[in-house]
């Protein structure tokens, strides 16, 4: 099999395509990539999930290394990626982390993290795959010491996060963590409590196969934690996804928050409870919704292509208030260019806290600042192979108008997104990269429209 690495990192099956075979020759790959651009001397921090083998995976790696002669952390226990994203970074070291993210539980995956915290760009990853099968020597003989990660991330976090406010500024909301069987287990429920705030819990062990269900945060997969909270007066629920990248948030009504929602009551509460200074960067995929908070805020939006790899880039590059993805994942100024879930689950009860209101209320608050509510769906189209791709792309480029509605501006930085002329409906079509199939995000002021568009495009 051709080993690829996608937008975070290279994924396959358990004991189809991720063997120790394979794993090997990604460990050998990455090594020389360190090896070529920072030489023997860069130390490597590897860690791991909860998924099946990730654990036995991740120490293979770190022998392959040690052998080579690289100084390898290896961590203690099951961790975050944001955990070993920081570390890299607080350490000048560079990572790999074995995870698959939210992906179903029997993929597992390898993630490399330069030094500079944030996903490997596409220059990077495509060395590591050019180097897939070579050979290459050092002659010295490097070790592996286990090592706790979690330190220096939880400092970095006491340093962010004013949780003196959260303990004193949650008026009557009681907190449950839904743990969900990932690695934020340990993390998320340890910073609350080593700063005496209560919460409620449910799932909190490491499961390989998520209970059964899938390691992502949304409300389908939530759904124990949106009855508890239907069930109980005046209760929040927050989860993550496997690796604690990404958050979910449900508020007092049971309902689940939006990334889009989530993102724009923390810029609004960065910015005027606690002064940052910037501009904001989201992906081409993101709500207008985020458009219109950055112009009433005075704040430049920088607009990036889909994945956390260009969010990442431009975190470097312009080192906004704030940087995310519709997907789920964010981070902020002056943490690290990666997405960090337990960050941003905690940042929400910080907004709450400084602001005294329900997150129900902040929403609310929300919708009267932008004045619109936006409605936001995803079409996936199977088209029969990767050659209908390109020419179905350039159909819709070539489009002057979708259901009556006139198009009065055209993005190709991913895929082609299609503005229309009521100023409040869009949408992008852009290739999923592992399938024959486009993905269609569409959005608009109304349902109506959505359906509208939805039926002529499925003509």
């Amino acid at each position: 099999m051709a080993i690829k690495f996608g937008t975070d990192g290279w994924r396959a099956i358990v004991g189809e395509d991720f063997t120790p075979e394979n794993v090997k020759l990604v460990s050998k790959a990455i090594g020389k990539y360190v090896f070529d651009n920072y030489g023997i001397y860069k130390t490597i921090i590897i860690g791991y999930d909860p998924r099946n083998m990730a654990d036995n995976f991740s120490m293979q790696c770190a022998n392959i290394l040690a052998d080579f002669g690289f100084k390898v952390l290896y961590s203690d226990k099951v961790l975050p990626t944001p955990v070993l994203a920081f570390n890299a970074k607080y350490l000048d070291a560079c990572a790999i982390m074995f995870t698959a993210s939210h992906n179903p539980p029997e993929y597992l995956g390898i993630k490399f993290i330069p030094d500079f915290a944030g996903p490997a760009t596409k220059e990077i990853t495509d060395e590591i795959v050019s180097n897939i099968g070579q050979d290459f020597e050092t002659g010295l003989k490097g070790k592996v010491i286990t090592t706790d990660f979690s330190t220096a991330y939880f400092k970095r976090i006491n340093d962010i996060i004013d949780f003196e406010k959260i303990k004193t500024g949650l008026k009557n909301i009681h907190i449950l963590f839904d743990g969900l069987f990932s690695a934020s287990i340990g993390y998320f429920d340890k910073l609350l409590s080593s700063h005496d705030i209560k919460f409620d819990s449910i799932h909190m062990y490491h499961d390989t196969n998520f209970g059964g269900g899938m390691p992502e945060p949304k409300p389908q997969y939530m759904q124990e934690a949106i009855d508890y909270v239907n069930n109980h007066d005046n209760y929040i629920a927050f989860a993550n996804d496997g690796d604690a990248d990404r958050f979910g948030v449900i508020n007092e009504s049971g309902q689940y928050v939006t990334p889009n929602e989530i993102m724009a009551i923390l810029l609004m509460h960065l910015k005027q409870n606690k002064g940052y200074e910037g501009c904001f960067v989201k992906t081409v995929a993101g709500s207008l919704m985020l458009d219109i908070i950055g112009q009433k805020l005075g704040i430049d939006v920088v607009e990036t292509p889909v994945g956390f790899k260009h969010v990442g880039e431009a975190m470097r590059k312009y080192n906004p208030i704030i940087a995310g993805e519709e997907s789920g994942g964010l981070s902020i100024q002056g943490h690290i260019p990666e997405k960090d879930g337990i960050l941003a689950n905690l940042l929400i009860l910080e907004a709450m806290a400084y602001e005294g209101k329900t997150l129900t209320e902040l929403q609310q608050t929300l919708k009267d600042f932008v004045n619109c509510e936006f409605i936001n769906t995803r079409v996936d189209k199977k088209l029969d192979n990767f050659d209908e791709v390109k020419p179905t792309i350039e159909k819709f480029s070539q489009m002057e108008d979708i259901a009556g509605m006139r198009i009065i501006k055209k993005d190709e930085k991913d895929g082609i997104k299609l503005y229309f002329e009521d100023n409040k409906t869009w949408i992008l079509v852009r290739p999923s990269g592992t399938e024959p199939l486009l993905r269609i995000y569409i959005e608009s002021d109304s349902q109506e429209k959505i359906d509208h568009i939805k039926s002529c495009l499925s003509e």
